[in-house]
């Protein structure tokens, strides 16, 4: 009989642990299929086990295989004891902290102690230390419970950090059956897994447990089952999430409010935002590559990195007005507490320089940045580009990895109609003489013209980076973005011209790299210029000819056109250039008036009766033309302003006409107009004397024939 039991015992230990791997394939296809199979496994196999100990859906763990009797651990000051009568004869140092145990529960399941305490061949060995425990004094006090027979209660909190102590003192299933590694893994796949939230915890208890628990593939499988729930329709969500909060002071997930789904209330697409965020940087990385292979729309997945730079980057969110920037009141000490957790991890952030090591700090928030510029979606607006700029100017002031930097770029390259003056005004921090980095939004002026060239050369071609083929809508399609840009460099160039330290060449090169078709009207880039002459009052008659050359008098407007005129600080030519094409575009104006008139007379004619043809009409039309009447009524009224105006202007120019001649006269004349006086004179001369011998040496045959040569000479 005691035969046939342990047969059959055996045999569905065997079934059990088959049933098992089964379960695990499946689970990595649809975890939320197999969690409620979990009741149905046998985890204890031998009969001498308690019956609490076979109580595994509530997560409780207890073995009776143990050789002395205990009614659990005591604490005194920074020490453990096992309640027994039995006197300990093992010390283990783990932290810090001292366990007072015996050797033989010990030995009966792990297999690090079994060769700890048999390869020292002393007899009186009494002591072990584990400095390098994973998991730290509470991971191996649970072990050493459950060494015991002692019943330990299994949650998300602690399951990762029991797992790696059991991988570490090598608790296996050849030492015996339902050893802790096989509980503990089937405790992660069959229940942490199954659900959204203990997913999250555990992985977030993950950061102190690096490399274990990247060895053990708990990152790994965390990161996809968070991936999978994330990617899942909202509308099929039923499990609890902490969803959007309000501005809070740190991401502690404690503190946070859960919130489940409703029928009345939809699930937004943002709802694992707030979860996802309070994950360290490595693990964030690591579920959305998951997220991404899953297949997600890349503007969530743009919107998840934006939150998470909000949360973890103090300035990133606050120093802007975007939209989006809700959550970014982080205090600093929230960043100070990661630093310290971080030992290891995944390393495949790129270093930056080495030189001026900046604080610990620091030193965080640049790998934040760097994994942040790694993982944004290629795509072009997947982040917006207030926030790529914002990124940009924290990467530049904590120097971040050169060739991270230049992809951060062109990327804002793609999208640089899209920013604003604010966005643009990024300090130069690279011990420059100008107070703004202008060679920098020299550079994403480039990159933008040169993906401009690149969709109007290949429509089909989206390739701005080596590495990868942005996807989007193009900008080609649109032919305001030039427009919008130069507006925005003529902003740009109008803050800076401020700075005393601007050089000519920089605010000229920046003025020029626009093409002139994208300027169709030069008053933003007046502005700008002014503005330089007013900051740089000591500059030659040639450097500010030099200056006024990036400037089209003929794009200017009228009221440009008028402030030039009067500007004592513009070279000479550039304000008779003004005048000149002042003067053509009023005449133009007004030709253009008398046409209108012209064509108004020629309709008159035809509308015979024009009382008819009112009473004709509807009472909304009336309402219409009465409008309209008034309209070109004050039309009529600007058109007499404007010729007045003219007036004045070309009174004005017959004055500056006036003085223009009379510099011209007090020159010395040249020798060229002497001599042609001269000239002159002797001609005259000789006219008058062939005048008065003619008559008295010729006869009047020959003074018939000479006629003619004196009215040539006449009228030479």
């Amino acid at each position: 009989m005691i035969q046939a039991q342990c047969y059959y015992a055996h045999y569905f230990t065997a079934f059990s642990l088959c049933f098992a791997s089964k379960l695990e394939a499946l689970f990595r296809e649809d975890p939320t299929q197999v969690s409620w199979l979990f009741g149905f496994i046998m985890w204890e196999e031998s009969e001498t086990e308690s019956v609490r100990g076979r109580d595994y859906g509530n997560g409780v763990l207890s073995s009776s295989k143990h050789g002395v009797k205990t009614d659990g651990f005591e604490l005194r000051g920074q020490s453990w004891y096992v309640a027994t009568d039995v006197p300990s004869d093992l010390l283990v140092q783990v932290g810090g902290v001292n366990f007072h145990l015996h050797k033989y529960p010990l030995l009966s399941r792990s297999g690090k102690m079994n060769r700890l305490i048999y390869e020292s061949r002393d007899p009186e060995f009494n002591m072990i230390a584990l400095d390098d425990q994973p998991g730290g004094p509470e991971a191996f006090e649970l072990a050493a419970k459950f060494c015991y027979g002692i019943a330990v209660d299994l949650t998300a909190a602690n399951i990762s950090g029991l797992r790696c102590a059991a991988e570490y003192l090598e608790m296996t299933e050849d030492l015996e059956e339902g050893n802790l590694i096989f509980k503990t893994e089937a405790f992660l796949s069959y229940v942490v897994l199954s659900s959204w939230r203990d997913s999250i915890v555990v992985l977030k208890s993950c950061e102190k447990l690096s490399p274990w628990a990247e060895n053990l593939q708990i990152v790994r499988r965390c990161s996809e089952s968070i991936a999978w729930k994330a990617c899942a329709n909202p509308k099929g969500i039923r499990w609890a999430y902490t969803g959007k909060l309000p501005k809070a002071s740190s991401p502690k997930w404690n503190d946070m409010k859960d919130s489940s789904p409703s029928k009345n209330q939809p699930v937004p697409p943002d709802w694992w935002f707030e979860d996802v965020s309070i994950l360290r940087i490595d693990h964030f990385v690591r579920v959305i590559t998951a997220i991404k292979v899953k297949g997600m729309r890349f503007e969530l997945i743009g919107a998840s990195i934006t939150h998470y730079a909000a949360k973890w980057l103090p300035g990133l969110i606050s120093d802007g007005t975007g939209p989006g920037d809700e959550g970014s009141n982080i205090s600093n000490s929230n960043t100070s507490g990661s630093s310290n957790s971080w030992k290891g991890g995944l390393h495949m952030i790129v270093a930056g320089t080495k030189d001026d090591l900046p604080t610990a700090q620091a030193k965080d928030q640049r790998m934040i940045i760097e994994s942040l510029i790694s993982i944004i979606p290629p795509q072009k607006d997947s982040v917006s580009c207030s926030f790529l700029l914002r990124l940009l100017r924290m990467a530049n002031m904590l120097k971040v990895a050169p060739a991270l930097v230049t992809e951060l770029e062109k990327r804002v390259g793609m999208q640089f109609e899209q920013a604003t003056l604010a966005d643009l005004l990024i300090p130069s921090y690279n011990k420059s003489e100008t107070m703004y980095d202008v060679d920098l939004v020299h550079r994403l002026l480039e990159h933008f013209l040169i993906q401009e060239q690149t969709e109007s050369s290949s429509p089909g071609s989206q390739s701005f980076s080596d590495k990868h083929v942005y996807e989007g809508s193009q900008r080609g399609s649109n032919p305001n973005a030039k427009m919008r840009v130069s507006r925005l460099v003529d902003s740009y160039l109008t803050e800076v011209s401020r700075d005393r330290s601007l050089s000519l060449t920089k605010f000229q090169v920046l003025a020029e790299a626009l093409p002139e078709s994208a300027r169709t009207c030069d008053d933003g880039l007046y502005r700008a210029i002014d503005s330089y002459l007013k900051a740089h009052p000591t500059l030659s008659e040639h450097e500010r000819k030099r200056l006024c050359r990036v400037m089209d008098c003929q794009k200017l407007s009228i009221d440009a056109c008028t402030h030039a005129a009067q500007n004592e600080r513009l070279p000479l030519r550039v304000v008779v250039q003004v005048l000149f094409s002042e003067q053509v575009k009023i005449s133009n104006a007004l030709a253009n008036s008398s046409l209108k008139e012209t064509s108004e007379s020629l309709y008159q004619p035809i509308i015979s009766n024009r009382k008819t043809l009112l009473e004709g009409t509807p009472q909304s039309f009336q309402e219409g033309w009465t409008a309209a009447k008034k309209d070109i009524n004050t039309l009529k009224f600007e058109l007499e302003s404007v010729k007045a105006k003219y007036l004045e202007l070309q009174n004005d120019m017959e004055n500056l006409q006036r003085q223009f001649d009379k510099m011209l006269k007090q020159k010395q004349t040249s020798s060229w107009s002497s001599g042609w006086k001269k000239l002159s004179k002797l001609t005259k001369m000789t006219t008058l004397e062939n005048q008065e011998i003619g008559p008295q040496l010729s006869t009047p045959a020959e003074q018939t024939r000479k006629t003619p040569r004196r009215w040539r000479n006449s009228i030479s």
